[in-house]
């Protein structure tokens, strides 16, 4: 995993522990759905946030890819030119 990955995993980790209602471990293998127990409006919204927030746009099939937090950065670093 590159520098500017690690980067933007933690920035990921900070939006979403901003989102979460209690404190729990994140790491780049945490599952979206199952681990984080996120609904599919809450991931919407949080990737609308994201998208805000890397002035980015995530296509929906991207998001469809998307399983774990690392799997997040990885797709955000490449939208942003960044791989």
């Amino acid at each position: 995993m590159t520098e500017t990955v690690r980067d933007t995993q933690a920035q990921i980790i900070e939006s979403l522990r901003k989102l979460l209602k209690k404190p729990m471990p994140l790491g780049p293998t945490t599952n979206i759905v199952k681990d984080l127990q996120l609904d599919s409006l809450a991931v919407m919204d949080f990737i609308m946030s994201l998208e805000d927030q890397f002035e980015i746009v995530i296509p929906l099939d991207r998001v469809a890819e998307v399983e774990t937090l690392g799997d997040l950065a990885l797709v955000v670093d490449e939208l942003r030119g960044r791989k």
